[in-house]
């Protein structure tokens, strides 16, 4: 994306953040299961209680109000999210969770709400809230790949013309800060991809980061920069011609699958848990869950994808011979050199030079 200038000071200290109080108004009436809220619970690069108890300096105290994580329920919760519309929680992150469903081509009921309107006695439907809140937010982020792109929700043939935030909102959208909207793609977010990412805003808040890089599809840059191919274990496999043609393989998983070659994320270096997990990592192949044509585009999962044909028929040739070239060189360097044994004769090419000790007689070379 092309640079903007911050919208915030960035300070050169790890001082109080000028800004001392951001609510977090989660919203999960998208259409979704709430993975994402439960998959951001296994972070620890910070962790969800890391942030919200002030563990780490320079950011203002954080408040989260999120259904499945709140110890509220009901009038006691929601009273954040009307406080929020009202302007009476500023500042706040909006978080939306969950496919966006068109309101439009219904002619009565609702898809999806949260809430009842208290001049009307009506359910707010999610469309509703966005467009309340959004204005008012100084950042909104879109958590896991139904709120970022519609996700399965969104695939072909569904009944409700759902669509991701940025779809709904424009992808042109800026937060009254100036921000566009923040992508944290995944089914679901990986949890510290997720956590990372808000740390990150909140430093922007506090006047300690800069403006979130972003690429064009509004995704972190530092996380989705690179495929998952780029940080896999089994890649090597691949340009040496060497895929497996069923699970439970050590292999390159193309061949049963696998789209790491063209998807963005950074699952294989990261891991799921404490760098642990993550698809191509326990033997899983990568659907494309992190992608915008996620899953339309990736199916049916379990074939070869189109294009890997292609690529590797041409590496057929080079990948043969790349390995038959590999395990000559293997085969010599796992031998010792032949001066290595015992014997009275030294062979190791040494040559004594003036001045040395002469092994021989033990005097000084004249």
């Amino acid at each position: 994306m092309p640079s903007r200038p911050a919208p915030f000071p960035v300070k050169k200290s790890s001082a109080a953040s000028p800004v001392k109080e951001v609510h977090i108004v989660w919203l999960t009436a998208g259409l979704s299961c709430d993975g994402d809220s439960v998959s951001v619970t296994n972070a620890e690069q910070p962790s969800i209680e890391d942030v919200i108890l002030g563990a780490i300096p320079g950011l203002p105290k954080v408040y989260l109000h999120n259904p499945v994580l709140d110890y509220d329920v009901g009038e006691g919760f929601m009273k954040y999210f009307y406080q929020a519309e009202r302007g009476e929680l500023d500042p706040f992150v909006l978080v939306v969770e969950g496919s966006i469903p068109n309101e439009n081509i219904k002619s009565e009921g609702y898809w999806a709400a949260q809430g009842t309107d208290h001049k009307t006695g009506q359910p707010i439907t999610t469309c509703e809230w966005i467009d309340r809140l959004a204005p008012k937010a100084l950042a909104v982020v879109a958590a896991g790949t139904c709120a970022t792109y519609g996700g399965i929700h969104a695939m072909a043939g569904n009944p409700t013309g759902c669509m991701g935030l940025a779809d709904y909102l424009g992808w042109n959208w800026r937060s009254k800060a100036g921000l566009p909207i923040v992508n944290v793609p995944g089914c679901p977010v990986q949890p510290d991809n997720f956590m990372e990412t808000i740390t990150y805003l909140l430093f922007q808040v506090a006047g300690m980061a800069p403006l979130i890089p972003l690429d064009d599809k509004l995704r972190p840059t530092w996380l989705f920069g690179k495929t998952v191919h780029e940080g896999c274990d089994r890649a090597a496999y691949y340009e040496q011609d060497d895929f497996g043609i069923e699970y439970g393989t050590p292999k390159c998983l193309v061949k049963i699958g696998c789209w790491g070659p063209v998807v963005n994320c950074n699952v294989t270096k990261r891991g799921w848990m404490r760098g642990i997990g993550g698809c191509p990592n326990v033997g899983g192949i990568c659907i494309g869950c992190t992608m915008p044509g996620f899953p339309d585009m990736f199916m049916p999962f379990m074939d070869e994808p189109s294009g890997a044909r292609f690529s590797t028929a041409a590496l057929t040739m080079y990948g043969k011979m790349i390995r038959a070239l590999r395990a000559i060189t293997n085969r010599t360097v796992n031998g010792e050199p032949e001066w290595r044994r015992p014997g009275r004769e030294l062979i190791t090419g040494y040559q004594p030079r003036a001045g040395a000790y002469r092994s021989q007689s033990g005097l000084r070379a004249a």
